[in-house]
């Protein structure tokens, strides 16, 4: 924080108009670049970061599941058993519904 912080009370100021503007290749841009998106583009980005994240931790569970014991399977259980809840509220807040 510091280190940016610093860059930015020493960097220089010389904002002119073209600096502003979006670069496309060398020509001009067609049309504003900020365009809006769906909500629901990022809902579905962070449901698929999440059960992705999932998938990384299950896959060296499975490979070491008998070393570990019962603990073990029940700290994963529980682990899935907090996601199951979160998809199931996900579902039920109408989140997965795209029209």
């Amino acid at each position: 924080m510091i280190l940016l912080g610093t860059s930015r009370l020493v960097q220089r100021r010389n904002p002119y108009p073209e600096k502003l503007t979006t670069y496309e290749c060398g020509i001009a841009p067609f049309s504003d670049s900020w365009s809006p998106f769906a909500i629901r583009y990022y809902i579905f980005a962070l449901l698929f970061v999440l059960f992705d994240v999932e998938a990384v931790f299950l896959y060296p569970w499975s490979i070491i599941f008998r070393t570990m014991g019962f603990t073990g399977f029940i700290e994963m259980m529980i682990f899935i058993t907090v996601l199951l809840f979160g998809l199931i509220y996900t579902w039920a807040k109408g989140a997965l519904e795209w029209m």
